[in-house]
């Protein structure tokens, strides 16, 4: 996610680099957005929903009449406009390759954001089943129900609403009251809209015929934005709430307050110099920001975040849904991929696909999805995408055009750098194995032999290892695949790494980093990551990736430690997220959790490096390796403890791993 005072900045220069990248720079931008003047009709409406509250839309119809047109709509919480009804987006649909193509666009501001009625709340709980309303259809002039289908009434006497209803209410209005349009819905949204793209399956309107959430926000204490397995994202959350977390007094077009932060330029001095998370709130927000408090205040997975999970409401799903993510995703990586599980396992009979491309947040539609950070992936994946996936997917189910012949699961290998197409996802041909840690830094298939082996070292949280290398003022996105020899280089950092491969490896699919650990303290986060090493004599890219972004970087690729995946986890919800437990001091004790997927060819000539540490920072909070509450922690709180990691026929740590079988 972005923050809220730059969405609209951010998506003009997003457009822009992806104009560029198209190979029209400003002539392609300014085409754009003529293009949508000339074709497309602009209209603004409020559309009425069963409490009463009315949600603000921007539609854009198309001038043509000569055939009808589905509607595809996107909800979000950033802002539909411009609101001046005679200014028009620039560009229309989440690519030019949709905007030809030619749909009735509509864009809403969620409730309570922007434009619209209501009150915002922070991915809204769904409806228990056993007070969810029917679905409700609605007259075209009110949101009054029809009188044979009366919706459950609370006791204040309005109908309870979440997103779904709120999804519902609006594609009821639109079908009936929409000139020419075909009676067929679509929805696409990225990151927070795609948690609303994901919002509107359950009880699904009859006309909403394809959804495709794409890095869908999800789940906030797992593995999303704010969360990766309980460990607090204190940079993303901070940068974030300072001003999309600030409330709105009433209906605007535009937010003009925020939180001041100091300046800075380091974001690893900064936050190691903020020190306790209670000290967030006595520098800055105070009680400004309700959802920092909530968080704050619900330290673990109780009813709160769970009431916020809406991966079990996936059940009986009736629309086509097409996931899409991002392999090197640095917000919501997580949410793809639990969506489209989700479904597969609670709803077997809808038609699920998902689509796992070497991109970053958004990347398959904010740039050409060649290059990120120092990798050229050797294509435009992203064009490849919105052509051959994306335009098929809503043409088939919207307009009844071509052919609906996509894989379960389409996904680009890295390394090798190609499409594959699988018949399910995890795929079937593929191998379970365990990459062993071995003594003296050895990495292998086979298990260690007999005999107490272990390395040993001091996490200290005053010197927390950092999640990349140089300086950054904000957490970049290129952190996700970047070189980590900056961290095999500290003491507090445990390197394993194999042999120089003879044959490529592929790995397609889950992995799940096994550790059997002690600790001095009574708790220790753990974080894994997954390397592929490049050989000694690996050349230089011509030109270099990186100089495509708006600075410069000077890259060596021989030895260069590509990071493939990432992932932390807090040490104290080893057994339950919802009922921690400290560490024995000195006890040997297993953390095993699992980490999103994986797809990458480790090429021959190549090795493959795990790295174990026990900070990531300031993406992760630290922790104060004892077992207090992290989140009302006093800066005395933090110690030093010595970390034993285990590599015995008794204790075999290692990560599992799953090989396609080429």
């Amino acid at each position: 996610m972005k923050k809220s005072l730059l969405i609209l900045s951010l998506a003009v220069f997003a457009l822009g680099l992806h104009a560029q990248q198209r190979g029209g720079g400003n002539a392609a931008f300014a085409a754009s957005a003529a293009y949508v003047k000339e074709h497309y009709v602009k209209t603004q409406q409020y559309i009425p929903v069963r409490d009463g509250v009315k949600l603000f839309c921007t539609i854009y119809s198309p001038k043509d009449q000569s055939q009808k047109y589905p509607i595809l709509m996107t909800r979000t919480p950033y802002s539909v406009g411009p609101y001046n009804a005679n200014e028009y987006k620039t560009s229309l649909g989440q690519d030019s390759v949709l905007m030809h193509e030619g749909f009735i666009f509509v864009y809403e501001d969620v409730r309570g954001r922007y434009m619209s009625e209501g009150e915002f709340v922070n991915i809204r709980p769904q409806l228990k089943p056993k007070t969810k309303p029917a679905a409700v259809p609605m007259d075209k002039t009110a949101s009054n129900v029809s009188p044979n289908n009366t919706p459950q009434i609370n006791a204040s006497g309005v109908p309870p609403i979440d997103e779904s209803t709120d999804t519902y209410d609006t594609i009821d209005w639109l079908v009936k009251n929409l000139p020419n349009n075909n009676g067929r819905v679509g929805i696409e949204g990225i990151s927070y809209p795609g948690f609303y793209s994901t919002a509107s399956l359950p009880n699904a309107h009859p006309a909403l015929k394809a959804v495709s959430p794409q890095a869908p926000v999800t789940e906030w204490f797992k593995g999303d934005d704010f969360h990766h397995k309980g460990v607090f994202f204190e940079m993303d959350a901070f940068a974030f709430l300072t001003s999309f977390g600030v409330p709105r007094p009433k209906p605007v077009p535009r937010y003009l307050n925020g939180i001041k932060v100091k300046p800075f330029r380091d974001n690893y001095q900064f936050y190691l110099e903020m020190g306790a998370l209670p000290n967030f709130k006595k520098k800055y927000l105070g009680d400004s920001v309700k959802f920092w408090d909530d968080m704050m205040n619900h330290p673990n997975f109780d009813s709160f975040w769970q009431d916020r999970t809406i991966l079990p409401h996936l059940v009986n799903i009736k629309p086509a849904v097409l996931t899409v993510g991002g392999f090197f995703d640095a917000e919501d990586a997580y949410g793809a991929q639990a969506v489209y599980k989700a479904i597969e396992k609670q709803s077997t009979q809808t038609k699920n696909m998902i689509v796992l491309g070497p991109w970053y947040h958004g990347g398959w539609e904010r740039s050409n999805g060649r290059y990120f950070g120092d990798q050229d992936f050797e294509s435009n994946t992203s064009l490849w995408f919105q052509e051959n996936v994306q335009l098929p997917f809503f043409n088939y189910y919207l307009k009844d055009k071509g052919t609906m012949d996509l894989p379960k699961a389409t996904i680009f290998i890295s390394g090798s750098n190609k499409w594959h197409k699988f018949n399910e996802w995890p795929p079937k041909n593929t191998t379970e194995k365990t990459l062993y840690f071995q003594a003296n830094g050895k990495l292998s298939f086979t298990a260690p032999k007999a005999g107490a082996s272990f390395d040993e070292y001091v996490s200290d949280p005053a010197s927390p290892v950092p999640y990349q290398a140089g300086i950054q003022e904000r957490r970049t996105r290129e952190y996700m695949l970047d070189d980590q020899r900056f961290a095999e280089r500290r003491p507090d950092v445990k390197t394993y790494k194999t042999d120089v491969l003879t044959e490529d490896i592929t790995l397609a699919g889950p992995v799940i980093a096994q550790l059997f650990t002690s600790t001095t303290g009574t708790d220790a986060d753990y974080v894994v990551k997954l390397i592929d090493v490049f050989p000694d004599d690996a050349p230089n890219p011509e030109p270099v990736p990186m100089l495509q972004y708006p600075y410069t970087h000077n890259v060596t690729m021989a030895g260069y430690e590509m990071l493939v995946r990432g992932e932390i986890f807090r040490g104290r919800f080893r057994k339950s997220f919802e009922h921690p437990e400290p560490f024995v001091p000195g006890k040997v004790t297993e953390v095993k959790y699992d980490m999103p997927d994986v797809g990458h060819t480790f090429k021959k000539g190549h090795s493959i490096m795990i790295q174990v540490q026990n900070t990531w920072f300031p993406l992760g909070d630290r922790n104060p390796q004892k077992f207090v509450d992290i989140n009302k922690a006093k800066d005395s709180d933090f110690q030093k403890a010595t970390i034993r990691i285990y590599h015995d026929a008794t204790a075999a740590s290692g990560v599992k791993v799953t090989l396609l079988n080429e």
